[in-house]
């Protein structure tokens, strides 16, 4: 599947009909979570992180690119990258490295550390280079961290989604934005959202009747299967 086809999946969706996309953190998820027949997957920062052995933030950048190859070539649909704030990689570089690995797509966040909102319009300029950069070959999910570090104005959110998208972002994702939120953040913010869910149904379900594009699921999913295989570890040994 091309990137167009990738990009395609995000548009004329019908109202509560949202792209689902997965979060595998490994070659042996993504296999599995592909042969239940999701289009497309995203892979998660965090839960790669912590499949590695490191820290939500701390993944050397060599080992993260390294993982999402792996993930790419296990399985036949098109895997979109979450590479954090882009590791302070040139935009050629960065783009050459996506590209490389074989994804089709990335995360990138307006937040240092998940600590410090970044400038929005420097942020924004920044994106900007990306999109030349990579012309049509990725598709950009703009992270918005308002409502992760900052004080969680969705005014505040749809004035930075809105220059993320002027300088080329196919996408935004305010992050941890609550659900009542997301009707006044569709109507402000013109393209996908991208919104995250728990890993149940009614999670999803309800983002979707809110107006979400788009759903992925952050680390929820690594971390579900880590506390089911502590449960089945704690059952065998009793």
């Amino acid at each position: 599947m091309t990137t167009a086809t990738f990009r395609a999946l995000h548009h004329d969706r019908a109202a509560g009909d949202p792209l689902v996309l997965p979060g595998p953190w490994d070659a042996a998820s993504a296999r599995v979570l592909a042969d239940a027949g999701y289009p497309a997957l995203a892979t998660p920062s965090a839960g790669v992180a912590a499949s590695l052995g490191y820290e939500d933030g701390a993944t050397p950048p060599d080992e993260m690119f390294a993982a999402v190859a792996r993930i790419v070539r296990a399985v036949s649909v098109p895997v979109s990258a979450d590479v954090e704030g882009g590791y302070g990689l040139a935009p050629r570089e960065l783009v050459g490295r996506l590209v490389e690995a074989g994804a089709v797509g990335c995360n990138l966040e307006d937040s240092d550390g998940h600590g410090t909102l970044k400038d929005p319009r420097r942020h924004a300029d920044w994106l900007a280079e990306v999109r030349a950069e990579a012309g049509e070959e990725l598709f950009i999910n703009a992270r918005v961290d308002t409502f992760l570090v900052g004080t969680g104005d969705p005014v505040e959110a749809m004035e930075r989604a809105r220059l993320y998208v002027a300088a080329g972002a196919d996408c935004v994702y305010p992050i941890l934005a609550p659900p009542q939120l997301l009707p006044q953040l569709r109507e402000g913010i013109s393209g996908p959202i991208n919104m995250v869910a728990g890993p149940d149904r009614e999670s999803v379900a309800e983002l979707g009747r809110q107006g979400a594009t788009r759903i992925t699921f952050g680390p929820a999913m690594q971390r579900y299967a880590m506390a089911s295989i502590g449960d089945l570890a704690a059952e065998l040994r009793a």
